[in-house]
């Protein structure tokens, strides 16, 4: 039998907490009355699968959390989860693989929800393991350790004051989750190495043009302005589809392309 800090009512109250809600708009948002979802979270009330669904829906969680919150509340999994690297996935590993190439002369990577790399094309491959220190060895691991720790790319990118508050406000959205260990020791680290300014910043909103990030790279003879945009795979119903993350980089003017083209073309 579940305790009282992981039944669905406390963890419900925790994830309206953390999305800023109150009762009365989730509430309104469900389609619920205020008693109904204050006896849920109290444990006065035990909700239907239904229920738990339509408060997952308005609380914006992801698949994995929406799982969790139904076996708190004593029903099955709703959505699979299959890794990429089964044989089911075989198809799905291919096309991902073919938009990654099809970026090509540029790089991609595709990376899950605590921002490993999974798949990444052959300039990628390239790219990234110049900016990083041989000792770290993060390259094809953790991209986001990759980029904050000392020895990563932080040291070769000259607006890092903008990139680590991008960075460290997605990190602080998708890896503080109660129930994921991984991705909370992963942000702590991350926050080890963040400035102090950056982390009182790190909470606030997204700002409309925060879909593309800007870099600007120098590191000896290469000097690189590029952007970088963020995709994901609509409406996905497995888990680990829906947690992933297709990153591309794209030089930002005339000069960064002739530099990409001269050290990274084909």
């Amino acid at each position: 039998m579940a305790d009282a800090a992981t039944s669905v009512g406390p963890r419900i109250r925790t994830w309206r907490q953390t999305r800023g809600l109150s009762q009365f708009e989730l509430a309104s948002r469900a389609g619920f009355s205020v008693r109904h979802v204050s006896f849920i979270e109290t444990g006065r009330a035990q909700p239907s699968r239904e229920a738990v669904l339509a408060l997952s829906e308005v609380l914006d969680l992801s698949l994995r959390e929406r799982n969790r919150l139904l076996e708190s509340a004593g029903f099955a999994n709703v959505f699979r989860e299959t890794p990429l690297s089964a044989d089911e996935m075989v198809h799905m590993r291919g096309m991902l693989q073919s938009i990654l190439d099809r970026h090509l002369p540029y790089a991609a990577i595709a990376v899950d929800r605590h921002w490993n790399c999974l798949l990444s094309n052959r300039v990628a491959s390239q790219f990234f393991p110049t900016l990083i220190s041989p000792a770290l060895n993060a390259w094809n691991k953790n991209i986001l350790r990759g980029t904050f720790h000392p020895e990563g790319s932080r040291q070769w990118i000259v607006n890092w004051p903008e990139v680590e508050w991008h960075l460290l406000s997605r990190a602080e959205r998708e890896l503080n989750s109660p129930e994921d260990s991984v991705g909370a020791a992963l942000l702590a680290e991350l926050r080890s190495y963040a400035s102090a300014s950056t982390m009182a910043d790190s909470h606030t909103a997204p700002r409309p043009g925060d879909i593309l990030l800007p870099l600007h790279i120098r590191m000896g003879d290469l000097d690189l302005r590029l952007f970088s945009t963020i995709m994901t795979l609509g409406t996905p119903q497995d888990v680990t589809l829906q947690e992933l993350r297709i990153e591309t980089f794209f030089p930002a003017d005339q000069e960064s392309e002739r530099c990409w083209q001269q050290n990274f073309g084909e």
